[in-house]
């Protein structure tokens, strides 16, 4: 069962601890892209994320389906590295997909926290996107989508600052995003939330992959990170998400301050 967070842990208290996990956080340089998360100022206490009404949010795990820790054999000298592995279908979209086209306007009275209205909400994820768009990212009368990676072009998740939009990808089943960049606050929410992981491509990957590709994603903790087409048999090189992988991997940012001890752990 998914764990909530109570609005307890959204006092002041929480909200500074949450902003000093964040400045725990730091993403690679990027080349003049004002919407890389690599630009983000993870130590700034005002995130959309702890200003939103959507709260309370779920400390929500990823899909374990989607993902599995591999640990590797290091050699006799060197510690275990740990290599976050997901593996699926893939479904691909465009440039400019903006919160709207991930979760409508019109399904944001939906309560993340409420275990029955976070997978409905799940199942109205991309569900704004174009009719160009012929394939359904879930199908109808379905819940949960059969593509647990979705990759993009350019500037994904701009428009408003919902941070319903990677909470409902999270809820459909998908474990990653692979886009060539991100609006700021699309992949801010995202570490906040711990539901899905950004990671940036080296090139558009949105014109390499198609939709149901079988690919692979394997993240090191060094910076050999990649995405693997099974179908296509190219694989391509991703950036490294760096100290963002932590925070996700806790499920989000005060599960991850918790963890810390910068915030009490919960009575069970």
């Amino acid at each position: 069962m998914r764990k909530i967070i109570s609005h307890t842990y959204h006092s002041h208290f929480s909200k500074m601890a949450a902003a000093a996990a964040f400045s725990t956080v730091s993403c690679p340089t990027q080349n003049q892209n004002p919407t890389s998360p690599s630009l983000l100022n993870f130590s700034s206490p005002k995130l959309a994320s702890f200003n939103s009404p959507i709260h309370p949010f779920k400390s929500l795990k990823l899909n374990r389906y989607a993902r599995s820790v591999i640990a590797s054999a290091a050699a006799p000298s060197a510690t275990s590295a740990a290599t976050t592995t997901f593996h699926g279908l893939c479904y691909v979209v465009g440039d400019n997909i903006d919160t709207d086209q991930i979760i409508p306007a019109e399904y944001l009275t939906l309560v993340p926290s409420n275990p029955d209205e976070y997978e409905k909400l799940g199942s109205y994820a991309l569900i704004g996107l174009p009719a160009s768009y012929q394939t359904r990212f879930i199908d109808p009368g379905e819940t949960k989508t059969k593509y647990s990676i979705v990759i993009g072009g350019d500037n994904f998740g701009c428009g408003s600052s919902r941070e319903h939009a990677p909470v409902a990808l999270g809820a459909a089943g998908v474990a990653a995003v692979v886009a060539e960049s991100y609006a700021r606050i699309f992949f801010r929410n995202s570490v906040a939330t711990g539901e899905v992981y950004p990671l940036e491509s080296e090139g558009r990957l949105c014109e390499e992959c198609k939709t149901g590709d079988v690919v692979t994603i394997e993240m090191g903790e060094s910076d050999d990170c990649k995405l693997i087409n099974h179908t296509s048999g190219k694989e391509f090189k991703l950036k490294p998400i760096g100290d963002a992988g932590p925070v996700i991997e806790a499920g989000g940012i005060f599960a991850y301050a918790r963890k810390a001890g910068m915030i009490p752990s919960r009575v069970a």
